[in-house]
């Protein structure tokens, strides 16, 4: 009976703080549009919601939380593991300070058409300044990315022509407006103020306050001076541009905080030092800098790379797909720090999924489907997340989904394919097609895996070496899916 009642109270609980965050979500879906997923479902009715340092989301106005304390972003961030280094603590201070709002901004270089996942990093520690009631500015090197930044980098950056890199713009400011939506981010672009800006200018302006034993102290152009390939006056220069970019955001648009990963230090400093010197600001009025790890796997390499290259962040040269399931593979080793880096959820429920994977009956890859589901969503949005987990339940081999043609034809690009008349394919027996398609080296090696229960047509089990296309196998009279196993794939599309 006492076991009976406690599990009653039990159930009486749970019920009661499910009303309690539907009350919660309904209130709040009275701003933002309509959810359909059943991830974004679960998400809205979290504690993401009611958690104080997540009480609106990038898409409100940051100013809502001016009446009232600001959560700390500072120790949020380094609670988080994104926090390297800041420049003062008074930075800290003012972090949860009712009385100033923080303006803190973070340089992305046009290099590429998409932003990768490194820069990832600046773009959720800006929104942990939104999300903590602080404004945002993302600022696009049309003007720094002419230069090349030697941080991190062996040798020269490539020159880019005009061309390429308006093209680089465009798609950055393409993510930027995918990722921020409607919220207050100002999104600028430094050639605005560089292209009228003489070399006399800059030399009489900024030249004159730079020290070079101080320009050359700084890491990145130490190492660069150490190595065969030297380091060129044009890249030597560029930490007095970033650090006047700072100076010019600072003076004219209130700007007083520059975010930057840690390799940005030395750049983000020059910064700093400029306003000094030239704006001597009280001290009510400083500048600041502050820094974030490098995004590195537990065995010490680079994470957000992968065997065909960067983990881009625009659908156009990655799919939400393949960017999903990125993350869904990452390493149980890496998985829990990375929701704490990559995502917004309470530090509570990250543990509560820590524990989880040490208990047994704990589904393999589950903290992984969260990370993927969280990161996937804040980047490609509702409709990139639906895409991505339609396609991974539809495409697993063995699935109950009926697949159509659009959702194989979102991961075409991600997977091996060919283009087949269509009497090549119609009647034709499925190991010969198995083999024209490349999905095997050999008809042996194809029939020993259809007796193992391997082959899969559509994501349905083939059990007959006798099976041949027939017209109600062409998934829309468009194409077929071919499958060895679970992760081997080939589309074939009827030409």
């Amino acid at each position: 009976m006492a076991a009976a009642a406690a599990a009653a109270a039990a159930a009486s609980r749970t019920l009661l703080c499910f009303h309690q965050k539907l009350i919660i979500s309904s209130i709040y879906s009275t701003t933002t549009s309509k959810i359909t997923h059943p991830f974004l479902q679960r998400i809205k009715n979290s504690a993401f919601f009611s958690s104080i340092s997540c009480v609106h989301q990038l898409q409100s106005d940051p100013q809502t939380q001016t009446h009232g304390r600001h959560p700390n972003v500072v120790d949020i961030l380094e609670r988080r593991g994104l926090l390297e280094s800041i420049t003062s603590d008074n930075l800290r201070s003012l972090a949860s300070s009712n009385e100033k709002t923080l303006k803190v901004y973070c340089g992305f270089d046009p290099t590429a058409e998409s932003l990768h996942l490194g820069n990832l990093l600046g773009i959720i520690v800006l929104s942990w300044f939104l999300r903590c009631g602080h404004q945002a500015v993302a600022l696009i090197g049309g003007a720094t990315a002419r230069v090349g930044d030697p941080s991190g980098k062996s040798i020269e950056r490539p020159e880019l022509d005009i061309d390429t890199l308006e093209k680089n713009i465009l798609g950055i400011s393409k993510t930027f407006s995918t990722i921020f939506g409607s919220s207050n981010v100002v999104i600028l672009n430094n050639y605005d103020w560089w292209k009228d800006f003489s070399f006399l200018d800059f030399l009489k302006q900024v030249g004159r306050f730079a020290r070079i034993g101080t320009m050359i102290a700084k890491e990145s152009v130490k190492k660069r001076l150490e190595s065969e390939q030297g380091l060129s006056f044009t890249e030597f220069s560029y930490q007095l541009l970033q650090g006047y970019d700072f100076l010019y955001l600072f003076q004219n648009k209130g700007v007083n905080v520059q975010i930057g990963g840690s390799d940005q230090w030395g750049n983000i400093t020059a910064g700093t030092e400029l306003i000094r010197k030239i704006l001597q600001p009280d001290s009510d009025n400083e500048a600041y800098g502050l820094t974030f790890p490098l995004l590195l796997k537990s065995d010490g390499s680079k994470f957000g790379k992968s065997e065909d290259g960067a983990i881009w962040l625009s659908p156009s040269m990655l799919s939400p797909y393949k960017f999903y399931q990125y993350f869904f593979s990452v390493p149980d080793a890496d998985v829990i720090r990375f929701l704490r880096i990559l995502t917004f959820l309470d530090l509570e429920e990250i543990d509560e999924l820590e524990k989880d994977m040490k208990r047994p009956g704990y589904v393999p890859n589950t903290a992984q489907r969260r990370l993927a589901e969280e990161v996937t969503h804040f980047v490609h949005g509702e409709d990139g997340l639906n895409e991505a987990v339609k396609a991974t339940e539809a495409l697993r081999p063995g699935a109950e989904t009926k697949l159509d043609w659009k959702t194989i034809e979102a991961i075409a690009e991600d997977v091996p394919s060919c283009s087949l008349a269509y009497d090549q394919v119609l009647n034709v027996s499925l190991v010969d097609l198995a083999v024209s398609a490349g999905l095997f080296e050999s008809k042996s090696a194809a029939r020993r895996l259809l007796k193992q229960g391997g082959v899969y047509l559509n994501n349905n089990r083939v059990d007959s070496e006798s099976k041949r296309i027939e017209p109600q196998d062409i998934v829309d009279d468009k194409v077929l899916l071919l499958s060895a196993g679970k992760k081997n794939k080939v589309v074939v599309r009827i030409a």
